[in-house]
C-alpha cells in the first residue's frame, strides 16, 4: 500500500495513530510493548527509524517513532 502524502491514517478503533509526512512516517503508540512490533514491520532496507520521543507520563504516556524513506542515492551500495 503507497502511503498518500500528507495524510493522517487513523480511525477511532486503532490502536497505532500513523501520517505520512513526504519521506517521513510518524507511528505513534499508546502502549511500550506496541514500540518493537512497529519498528520490527516498519524497517527495511528503504525505510528506517529516524526519530524517538517518548511524550507525556504515566496513563498519557505516548511513544513517538519517525520513520524516513531513503531516497536510491542515500542506499548502500552491495559489496563484492
Amino acid at each position: 500500500m503507497a502511503l498518500k502524502d500528507n495524510t493522517v491514517y487513523n480511525h477511532a478503533d486503532n490502536q497505532l495513530y500513523v501520517k505520512s509526512e513526504g519521506n517521513k512516517i510518524v507511528v505513534i503508540c499508546s502502549k511500550e510493548s506496541q514500540q518493537e512490533q512497529v519498528i520490527k514491520r516498519m524497517t527495511t532496507d528503504n525505510c528506517i527509524l529516524d526519530y524517538y520521543e517518548e511524550w507525556d507520563e504515566e496513563d498519557d504516556m505516548k511513544w513517538i517513532l519517525t520513520f524516513r524513506i531513503i531516497d536510491e542515492y542515500e542506499l548502500k551500495p552491495d559489496l563484492n
